[in-house]
């Protein structure tokens, strides 16, 4: 079991609010023409629209359940607007074909906790984009605040409503930071309150992301082999300043 197992069944419920790169990438979508990866498609909340706009893409997802949920919500869909799924490892896959686009949405290239990790996923993209064709993600700004907070105390992410039941979900999020290895462990708490007030399921969700830096991540990219087209400050494309909470960069190998 992968520790993104866990969160199969409540993911499209937390983050059912997340909805402000999807536009992004259904633009990035279009305009490279497909077919398009997907890189931590998780359950298919990037990857359907994209297929449903006619455009091919592959989900990869090294979650089984993760997966399966995908799996359920677009056997539903028409037959040409539907993702191929696929299981695999971002750090290691081959799928013996070339994409025009490679897209890793929500910070999934943060699950790689490691140098050596972000070294092996930027190579298999690199072989597996077509001449031209580019890899577009995105990861948060590192806020310094943040970085110096002890971890001791559970903060108000948000909360969510379940439509169906009517219960609303309650998120907090703990940081415990080691800014010696740039390593978040985190912690997602999930209350489920009924209609009555009443808290009906708790749960907890740890898992691990590392940060990483503007000039880092350029770094990386250049010796990975790639030119950094863009890198934006949202996803509405603003440029990068001192207020930007976001990089979304656009890189292409640098053939």
């Amino acid at each position: 079991m992968t520790t993104f197992d866990q969160w199969a069944g409540i993911y499209d419920w937390v983050f059912a609010e997340k909805l402000d790169d999807i536009p992004f990438y259904l633009e990035e979508a279009v305009s490279s023409g497909g077919p398009v990866l997907e890189l931590g498609s998780g359950t298919g909340r990037i990857s359907i629209p994209i297929a449903q706009c006619g455009i091919e893409i592959v989900g990869l997802e090294s979650s089984t359940e993760m997966l399966k949920v995908a799996e359920a919500k677009s056997a539903a869909l028409e037959a040409g607007s539907r993702p191929t799924w696929v299981h695999g490892d971002m750090r290691d896959f081959s799928l013996g074909r070339k994409f025009a686009l490679i897209i890793v949405p929500f910070r999934g290239f943060l699950s790689l906790v490691s140098v050596e990790e972000q070294r092996r996923c930027l190579s298999c993209v690199r072989d597996h984009l077509e001449p031209g064709g580019r890899l577009v993600f995105d990861i948060f700004v590192p806020d310094l605040d943040m970085l110096t907070d002890d971890g001791s105390t559970a903060f108000h992410h948000m909360d969510v409503l379940q439509p169906e039941s009517g219960h609303n979900l309650v998120i907090w999020h703990q940081n415990r930071f080691d800014n010696h290895s740039q390593i978040n462990n985190a912690r997602s708490i999930i209350e489920e309150v009924d209609r009555d007030g009443e808290v009906i399921r708790k749960l907890y969700r740890d898992f691990q992301i590392r940060y990483i830096h503007r000039f880092e991540a350029q770094h990386l990219l250049e010796l990975s082999g790639f030119r950094v087209e863009e890198m934006y400050g949202d996803f509405s494309r603003s440029p990068f300043d001192e207020t930007s909470q976001e990089m979304v960069w656009v890189a292409t190998p640098d053939l």
